[in-house]
């Protein structure tokens, strides 16, 4: 597991980069922004312990407080009502934006069954990354038997990127596990 994803993205991929997209200033090339970890509470919104166990488990995973996110108006349709919380969110930057993506890359994402790489359709054709990963059991900081339902995940790795060939060359370069498409 490379240390610090910091230093390798300076030494070895900025190099890396300019040579393979010839930019002429290194203010050109493409770095990561953020990492926002984003969950929907579903059914959990009605039950204040299962959004306290919620909000336990992303503050585990991301090392930061999450936010709530409330509900901005009520839809009879889906039972929610103005005020309810409805998800939770992290923006990771700077050292726990990095450390966290070293675990994903190096620890988290090999611990999925029959795991054969993380999707490249996953861009948004601006240079930005999301995946979503379907339960909290492949970080190892979530104890088994502190888990009661199986949530998910959606991560956006958030780039200057232009393009989404030279997000995926700056993805590939940090090691992140992409599959042949």
């Amino acid at each position: 597991m490379k240390k610090d994803l910091k230093s390798f993205y300076k030494q070895t991929i900025v190099p890396s980069l300019i040579a393979d997209f010839g930019y002429k200033n290194i203010e050109q090339v493409p770095k990561i922004v953020t990492v926002s970890i984003n969950r929907g509470l579903g059914e959990a919104a009605k039950n204040s312990k299962e959004l306290d166990v919620s909000i336990k488990e992303l503050a585990i995973v991301t090392g930061q407080q999450p936010i709530v996110n409330n509900a901005r108006k009520s839809v009879a349709g889906f039972k929610i009502r103005d005020g309810m919380p409805v998800g939770l969110s992290v923006t990771l930057r700077n050292e726990r934006m990095y450390d966290f993506l070293s675990r994903l890359i190096h620890i988290v994402l090999p611990r999925i069954r029959d795991f054969r790489g993380i999707s490249p359709n996953g861009f948004d054709g601006r240079g930005n990354y999301s995946l979503g990963l379907k339960d909290q059991l492949i970080f190892p900081e979530i104890s088994y038997d502190d888990v009661a339902q199986l949530r998910g995940f959606d991560i956006t790795v958030v780039t200057t990127a232009k393009t989404d060939e030279e997000a995926l060359a700056l993805l590939k370069g940090l090691g992140m596990p992409l599959a042949a498409s």
